[in-house]
């Protein structure tokens, strides 16, 4: 009983330092330099801890209640599929920006700059588009990397009740993290000031080609270091 809430109560710190691997940063770092609030930036964090949360809930449940096991081949192809998604980040972030030449990135479109900025505006603002990205952008993540530090937890709560309450805080810990961090990030997207301008595009792209370099990276790394698209 000790250990399994002492596992619960690491929980949320575990969530919080997951929120900061490289890849995940990496990640968010381009979508949120397509939003030009602060709120949405930290709307973009939520959404990607909602949907890590529910990957993380899903597989951690399966472990517990159906001793699911996660073969290191798989669990390279998880990763395998993280570095392709970081590649597609990267590219539709630079090609956009190519098409954006002449406009303004990160304006809002809503049309109620007078107003103060509701949840709901907020929302709004963020776009279905954007919101969807974060998600999923989560959920893949969900099951790739460190996560599996966080599920390797679970072997010492005998309980699916305190399974389930682990993998909540944990969730929660992960988007508190990420919700932080992209609102950080979303401060010079979201300054108006017309002399940024310039700079906010140079970050932009900035975070495209990172977001493209460190999936190929991985993609590398894993593939071919760890023996992967190798048969090893």
């Amino acid at each position: 009983m000790d250990s399994s809430l002492g596992a619960i109560a690491l929980g949320f710190v575990f969530g919080l330092q997951h929120a900061t691997d490289a890849d995940h940063v990496v990640a968010v770092a381009s979508i949120v330099s397509r939003t030009g609030r602060f709120a949405s930036g930290a709307l973009v964090g939520a959404f990607w801890g909602l949907g890590h949360t529910v990957t993380i809930a899903a597989a951690g449940m399966a472990i517990v209640l159906f001793n699911v096991t996660v073969t290191p081949r798989a669990g390279l192809s998880m990763e395998l599929a993280v570095a392709f998604m970081l590649m597609a980040l990267g590219v539709t972030r630079i090609l956009r920006l190519m098409r954006e030449r002449d406009e303004r990135p990160g304006e809002p479109a809503d049309g109620h700059g007078h107003d103060a900025p509701g949840f709901w505006l907020v929302l709004r603002t963020l776009g279905p588009a954007q919101a969807a990205r974060s998600t999923l952008t989560g959920l893949v993540h969900g099951l790739a990397g460190s996560a599996a530090v966080a599920l390797l937890v679970l072997s010492t709560v005998r309980s699916p009740y305190a399974a389930a309450v682990y993998l909540l805080v944990f969730g929660l810990g992960t988007i508190a993290g990420m919700t932080a961090i992209t609102s950080i990030l979303s401060v010079p997207f979201a300054a108006r000031l017309p002399i940024l301008f310039r700079f906010r595009r140079a970050l932009a792209l900035g975070t495209g080609l990172l977001s493209l370099g460190f999936g190929l990276y991985l993609a590398v790394h894993i593939g071919f270091v760890d023996g992967l698209l190798l048969g090893r």
